[in-house]
């Protein structure tokens, strides 16, 4: 049934919600990996891109996200500062770029920069066009499509907005706002010109059916690039004792998320460093093309060097 569902998947055919049930809770783990590298081996071949993120504007959110560090509704610990001066996203751009990372993505805490923070960020993104060779990205919020506009018009390519968990378990997350508000914000950056980028956090309490979920959805928003995240628990939040999710629940998901999502970037972004190296390794080998390397955005990173030797072992090129 396994190798069935990956001809189908090989000859461009979607699989269905049944199928992902199916490949999940198989017993056979190791013919479900090998089918994943095969699917992702023929589907998206073996560049790895990496991308760099930058904390842009940090802290008081207004936003009651049960995971972050970031919101003001918790004792989370992060930095507070208001937009970042030019120079010192320039710097880390810079840093970045002499690493080899081609995609940058500027990053600010709240539920969306205000008008005149938009206006600061397309300066200091035409500003990048002409000081970097980079690929400019941005995660600001749920952004209208007129400040989107003048985004891309600046020279953002691509916006990233993380549907986080399931439509079903989101609302449990968080009530201040919702799945659709951020669908919408996916919409309106596709129709100004820009390609998109979503993902969530796994291991927030949510059921493997919710995960299957969330890929379906993100399946739908025509997406480019599907971060996944794990979730590292924050003292402070709500979800500061959260027991992890088993690695085998990890390399699964992302061997079925590589079954609905065949020719995006699945790309490992936060939480990472939690698991064992043979197990990350792993995981590229069945279904993660991509990465961000470098700092996250409240909890340490990897370094870029160490991933990069990482990533040519495991066989891609960069």
């Amino acid at each position: 049934m396994i190798q069935q569902i990956k001809e189908k998947v090989l000859s461009g055919g979607q699989i269905t919600m049944q199928e992902a049930e199916y490949l999940y809770f198989s017993t056979d783990k190791q013919e479900l990996f090998a089918a994943a590298e095969e699917i992702t081996a023929k589907m998206v071949g073996k560049v790895f891109e990496m991308c760099s993120i930058i904390n842009a504007k940090s802290g008081k959110c207004s936003e009651d996200c049960k995971w972050c560090a970031q919101s003001a509704h918790y004792n989370g610990k992060c930095d507070i500062y208001s937009l970042l001066d030019y120079d010192e996203i320039l710097s880390c751009a810079k840093m970045n770029e002499r690493q080899g990372v081609k995609r940058y993505s500027l990053v600010c805490s709240g539920k969306r920069l205000s008008n005149q923070d938009v206006d600061k960020m397309c300066q200091m993104v035409r500003d990048l066009k002409k000081d970097t060779s980079l690929q400019i990205c941005a995660s600001l919020g749920l952004m209208g499509k007129e400040a989107l506009q003048k985004l891309h018009d600046a020279g953002v390519s691509r916006y990233h907005c993380n549907l986080e968990a399931a439509p079903s378990y989101f609302p449990t997350l968080c009530s201040t706002h919702t799945t659709a508000e951020k669908l919408q914000t996916l919409q309106n950056a596709r129709e100004v010109g820009m390609e998109v980028c979503s993902g969530g956090i796994i291991g927030m309490g949510e059921s493997a059916k919710q995960r299957l979920e969330l890929a379906f959805t993100l399946r739908e928003t025509q997406l480019q690039s599907v971060p996944v995240n794990i979730l590292n628990p924050i003292e402070g939040t709500p979800l500061e004792n959260t027991p992890p999710l088993a690695e085998e629940d990890i390399l699964r998901t992302l061997a079925v998320f590589r079954f609905i999502l065949p020719k995006v970037q699945i790309r490992f972004a936060g939480g990472r460093r939690l698991l064992d190296k043979s197990t990350v390794q792993q995981a590229m080998r069945i279904a993660v093309n991509s990465a961000i390397v470098g700092d996250m955005l409240t909890t340490l990173g990897n370094d870029v060097s160490e991933d990069k030797q990482m990533i040519k072992t495991v066989g891609y090129d960069l």
